[in-house]
Parts: structure tokens; C-alpha cells; sequence
């Protein structure tokens, strides 16, 4: 196992606590994986249409000897598992596990963008980061502590 993944966790259906707990412990199942650490939780308002439940929110940091291509597979049968739907970009979400970043590691293909597309525009990414890594560096050489300082932190509150 040679990789440090972060993976965003979010829920807002169908019991949100009890989806990201039976998340971390099916990411904690994953093959060549060890759940390393888990974020507090996080409670924020949907972003998306419609007037949708608020979503609970975490990270978690995975050692993995899998490639990110392969997690990403992993992590979409995990979603389907929970019985995700995906026909309403934005939509409220049974489960929703994105690989935030994956080592230092930039990329940007038709299936997959790593560090996540929208990480610094998110205060529900960049607080749980921040309490698994405060001194997380990104890839392309920014601070997390710099991110989260300019955050918008209105609408979430840690559970």
C-alpha cells in the first residue's frame, strides 16, 4: 500500500449518519486499503436544486495499493451499493464518496479530475481535510489552512 488517498463522504437521504457510518466501514473493506483516519462529521446545507435535505458530511484518509482509477470503481460500487441514484446533477444523495486527492497527484481525464474539481470552493470538503491534515499541502502547491482561512463557513456546523 503505497498511496494516501482523501476521500469526501456525504449523505442527505435515507438516514445520513447510518450512510457514512456503513461507508467507513465498507471503505475500511476495500481491497489493498486501510482506513487510516476519520473526520468529525459535519452537517451543511445541500448545494444543488430544489429544496433538499441537509447533507452530513466527512473525509476520510485511505492507504491504498489501489490506483485512482480503480478506487474510484470501488468507491462508485460502494454509491450504487447504498442505491444511488445518479440522474439529477447536484440531487440529493443516498451516498456520495469522491476521491478529494490522491498522494500529490494531479489529473484530469473524461472519468476522473484529481484534487477534486470544486475542493477550494467547499467548506464542507475543507473542514474535515483540515481535521485529518491541518498541514496539508495541495498539489499545486497551496496551503489547506490558506484555503479554509478564506472559506465561507456559514451553514455548517460540526456535529
Amino acid at each position: 500500500m503505497n498511496a494516501t488517498a482523501y476521500i469526501g463522504l456525504g449523505s442527505n437521504l435515507d438516514n445520513p449518519q447510518r450512510q457514512i457510518e456503513w461507508a467507513l466501514n465498507a471503505l475500511a473493506r476495500l481491497p489493498q486499503t486501510d482506513l487510516e483516519a476519520a473526520a468529525p462529521r459535519y452537517r451543511s446545507r445541500a448545494v444543488g436544486p430544489g429544496n433538499q435535505p441537509d447533507y452530513i458530511n466527512t473525509a476520510a484518509r485511505l492507504r491504498t495499493g489501489l490506483d485512482p482509477h480503480s478506487l474510484l470503481r470501488e468507491l462508485q460500487a460502494l454509491e450504487t451499493a447504498r442505491g444511488r441514484l445518479r440522474d439529477q446533477h447536484w440531487g440529493p444523495r443516498t451516498l456520495d464518496l469522491d476521491i478529494l486527492l490522491y498522494d500529490q497527484l494531479s489529473l484530469a481525464d473524461p472519468e476522473l479530475t484529481i484534487p477534486h474539481l470544486r475542493l477550494a470552493e467547499r467548506n464542507f470538503v475543507l473542514l474535515p481535510l483540515h481535521d485529518l491534515n491541518p498541514d496539508l499541502i495541495l498539489p499545486n502547491g497551496t496551503a489547506l489552512a490558506r484555503l479554509l482561512a478564506q472559506a465561507n463557513r456559514t451553514g455548517i456546523v460540526r456535529l
